[in-house]
């Protein structure tokens, strides 16, 4: 059934006879203030109330565990936008919310006249536990100020229909922030309680209920009700949705909702829950960016905030003033083909559009609307929407907060932001700042690469390494400098409070966390154990590192796969090379280490004949390792296993081509076998059965992987390669080509023009005629006749 035909029974004369008694009666001892959140025409009517009304207390739609941090958000050290950070677990749940505030929120401000005037100001509303939804979607950023069914409702959707308002954002702004500027007080008021009761007679009861609305208003009302037994004038802020339900509800269904509210903490089981104060931005508040509630285009409403507490007039024509010639600014350092005629035009109209649509000034649409008609020339497509980024980036703006100092502080935020001020690293703006460290040359950038480190771990979303070493996907090794790309913002805050449980540090949270992890790692995996002693040691916990020296020993016994090990001691073979720059003076445990991993691996060799295909290719980077290991002059590494187990697997008949091929090049290498032996398998392969002349491409990338000099510069290979394409048939050839053309990739471009020239004199021939076309058949029929006819004449003629 259609809700908005029950509003008939609604009269308005009964509404405005309710606002006029018991919401805005200044002679009563109690008086209601409906809001909507982050709204500066709010604020500014409010400022006029508390100075008319002189209350003895004000009572604060907010989640009373804030209450002991009110202080903390009045303080003049506090500068928003701030946010009060509401985290809860139980055995079945975990759940965080956020109440932010800003400069201009009702909220905010009654806070700063409380403690101006010296009267108490309280939260009354109920913590977010008692009405969360465990089951409801997860949403990027959870909001106490939800105004989803205030700005949803079938009212509003009409009211917008009938005013030819794109959202009910606009419709707010024309009938509220610029046109509630210049009402009264009273009359201001009156229509923001009749707006937002309307909008909620579009709801049941039922919904009411199941959204957790009642429950909180009967919350609320026993509030107030205590409020008016101590103090004689009363102002009590909510947000305007629940202002009628606060009027209306009467005693008996308070206590209903109050048992019934009872009744399920009382069923609940223990709630462990945290609150704390932290920085916000500009950016997080903004509707637009997925937030539940207030205003969108934070900093274009703080601009006018300004202007209004300026006292000055036609504040939203100065504002938009301001921005365009900002815009404009920002454009021609883009090399954006902008004049001055351009801004001219777009403020005319501003001012035009606000006529048209019947605005006393323009706002924000209007700002928007200009600029995309006076800025975007043609076509709005992505080229051509720079204008409208920028004006978008400066009505969000990227303004971060500040906490005054408190003992509800925590440790590992302080911690954080103390290190980042030894670091010189911007976390008092949002956007993307960049950092580059030369870890090789200067010990205090090897420290704020540790604290890069650190904090990734903790907080992913914190930092991201742009170039430089990757020390744990082993890549760009050679490089002495990282990049990094860092952005600071209240979500990195938060994630921080969370880690907060594993310490006060950054690297006791880190250290902790890590052995946390550790715990959870299979006994045997020893590559992700020497990962996490990596790890450990990027981000400058030595300490931590070394206690899992016993835990890596005895997971490198213990595991029996021979590319774990490889894994394992490729890592561990890193950490001892580059032991003095990861900070680390023991040297005898990491030598005992790579020892132990090197002999396990070698052990494990004997597995490789029946192995995986997909893994032949990690199979072969492993063989090297052990062969470059194999071939160093250090003590430890100098036995006769790896070449004795390389016969054997060598003497295997199903060990795979490829591993053959790369087996036959470390054992010539190390000078246990002749290099013709490369050659007589290979010939094996190519002048054997068809099957075995597929598999020679597969030898070639064993034996190009490690020994390319045996087809460089010996011409045995090189002929017996050119025997098998000479007989390949058609068919065979184009089968063969992938893999064969995939073990060419392990030569340099100059080596593969050396192998072209090598080719060419094969064949007597240059390499250039090698890379020309074939020539035409009927060409080449042409020519033929032609000089057979020549040929004719001459002999005529006895010339030849």
């Amino acid at each position: 059934m259609d809700r908005l035909t029950g509003m008939a029974d609604l009269d308005v004369a009964q509404l405005q006879t309710l606002f006029e008694s018991r919401v805005y009666n200044l002679n009563n001892g109690t008086i209601y203030f409906p809001i909507r959140h982050h709204s500066p025409a709010c604020s500014y009517h409010l400022l006029r109330l508390i100075e008319e009304y002189k209350p003895n207390i004000i009572l604060i739609e907010g989640p009373e565990s804030g209450n002991p941090l009110l202080q903390v958000l009045a303080d003049e050290a506090t500068i928003p936008p701030v946010s009060l950070y509401y985290t809860y677990e139980s055995e079945d749940e975990r759940a965080a919310c956020y109440y932010p505030m800003l400069r201009y929120s009702p909220e905010y401000v009654a806070l700063k006249e409380a403690a101006r005037l010296n009267i108490p100001a309280t939260f009354i509303d109920l913590d977010y536990h008692h009405f969360s939804k465990p089951n409801k979607p997860e949403q990027r950023e959870i909001s106490i100020q939800d105004e989803t069914l205030l700005a949803g409702s079938e009212f509003i959707h009409r009211l917008c229909q009938k005013t030819n308002c794109r959202s009910f954002d606009e419709l707010w702004e024309s009938v509220f922030e610029i046109g509630g500027l210049e009402k009264s007080t009273q009359a201001f008021v009156l229509d923001v309680f009749t707006y937002c009761t309307l909008s909620r007679m579009c709801y049941s009861a039922e919904r009411l209920h199941s959204t957790g609305d009642l429950a909180r208003e009967a919350h609320m009302k026993r509030r107030i009700e205590q409020a008016r037994q101590e103090h004689d004038r009363v102002l009590v802020i909510t947000g305007g949705f629940h202002t009628y339900g606060l009027l209306t509800l009467d005693n008996h269904e308070t206590d209903s909702e109050g048992v019934a509210m009872e009744a399920q903490v009382g069923h609940q089981k223990s709630v462990h829950q945290q609150m704390y104060p932290m920085v916000y931005t500009f950016a997080e508040a903004d509707r637009l960016n997925g937030y539940a509630s207030g205003m969108p285009y934070v900093n274009y409403y703080e601009q006018i905030w300004t202007q209004l507490i300026r006292q000055k007039s036609s504040v939203y024509n100065l504002t938009a003033l301001d921005l365009l010639s900002r815009v404009t600014r920002k454009l021609r350092e883009a090399h954006e083909h902008v004049s001055t005629s351009d801004a001219i035009e777009a403020y005319s109209m501003v001012q035009g559009l606000a006529g048209l649509r019947g605005k006393r000034e323009g706002g924000v649409y209007e700002l928007m609307d200009a600029t995309l008609s006076s800025f975007v020339k043609g076509e709005l497509t992505l080229a051509s929407d720079k204008p409208l980024q920028e004006l978008h980036k400066l009505l969000t703006g990227d303004v971060i907060g500040k906490v005054a100092p408190n003992p509800f502080s925590i440790p590992i935020v302080e911690d954080f932001k103390e290190r980042c001020t030894e670091s010189k690293l911007q976390i008092r703006t949002t956007g993307q700042h960049k950092k580059v460290l030369d870890l090789y040359a200067k010990p205090d950038h090897r420290r704020q690469s540790q604290l890069f480190q650190s904090m990734v771990y903790l907080v992913p979303d914190f930092a991201k390494r742009q170039s430089g070493p990757d020390w744990i996907a082993q890549r760009d090794m050679n490089l002495v400098r990282e990049t990094w790309i860092y952005t600071y913002s209240s979500r990195i805050e938060a994630r921080l409070i969370e880690n907060s449980l594993y310490g006060g540090t950054i690297w006791e949270a880190a250290t902790r966390k890590m052995e946390e992890e550790m715990q959870g790692i299979p006994d045997h995996h020893s590559g992700d154990l020497a990962k996490s002693m990596l790890q450990a040691l990027l981000m400058g916990l030595q300490d931590t590192a070394m206690t899992l020296y016993d835990q890596v020993k005895s997971a490198l016994r213990k595991d029996g796969n021979f590319l774990s090990l490889c894994g394992s001691l490729h890592i561990l073979n890193r950490i001892q090379q580059h032991r003095r720059l990861l900070g680390l003076s023991e040297e005898q445990q990491l030598l005992n280490l790579v020892s132990e991993a090197y002999n396990n691996a070698v052990d494990k060799l004997m597995q490789l004949s029946r192995t995986n295909p997909d893994e032949h290719e990690a199979i072969v980077q492993g063989l090297k390792l052990l062969a470059m290991l194999a071939e160093s002059s250090e003590e430890h590494f100098r036995d006769d296993t790896f070449r004795a187990h390389l016969d054997e697997l060598l003497s295997d008949s199903q060990l795979p081509a490829q591993l053959e091929g790369v087996c036959i090049a470390i054992s010539s290498g190390l000078g246990d076998r002749h290099k013709e032996e490369i050659v007589d398998r290979a010939r094996g392969y190519i002048r054997g059965s068809q099957e075995q002349t597929r598999q020679t491409a597969l030898y070639l990338q064993g034996v190009f992987s490690v020994a390319r000099d045996a087809f460089l510069y010996e011409n045995q290979l090189l002929s017996e390669l050119d025997y098998m394409i000479e007989q390949l048939d058609y068919e065979e050839f184009i089968r063969m080509i992938p893999e064969l053309r995939l073990a060419f990739t392990y030569f340099t471009p100059m080596e593969t023009g050396l192998i072209a020239d090598r080719v060419a004199n094969l064949h007597q021939t240059e390499a250039e005629e090698m890379l020309w076309p074939p020539v035409d058949e009927r060409l080449l029929i042409q020519t033929k006749t032609w000089d057979e006819a020549l040929r004719k004449e001459f002999d005529a003629w006895k010339l030849i």
